[in-house]
């Protein structure tokens, strides 16, 4: 699979939240904050400024998902990523 032009491809990567306190963060919490994390799977043809196999913090409300291969991916712009780790 290759994506076209800006577009990436992402696996979601679910993370325990804690709190400087040591708290954990409930789902219903975490599901407040406005990015969530990713590695990046696949970079688009025109894509420069990020490289596969990245981590990632992307806007949660860009982008949409896919099933390929019975697997959910999540397909954003490279404008969308916030971070790169």
């Amino acid at each position: 699979m290759k994506p076209i032009g800006k577009n990436i491809i992402i696996k979601t990567i679910e993370e325990e939240i804690k709190t400087s306190s040591g708290l954990l963060l409930s789902s219903e919490d975490a599901s407040q904050l406005r990015y969530k994390k990713g590695r990046i799977i696949e970079i688009g043809t025109d894509v420069v400024a990020i490289e596969k196999d990245s981590e990632i913090y992307y806007d949660k409300r860009a982008g949409y998902t896919m099933l390929i291969s019975d697997t959910p991916y999540t397909i954003i712009q490279e404008n969308d990523v916030v971070v790169v780790l």
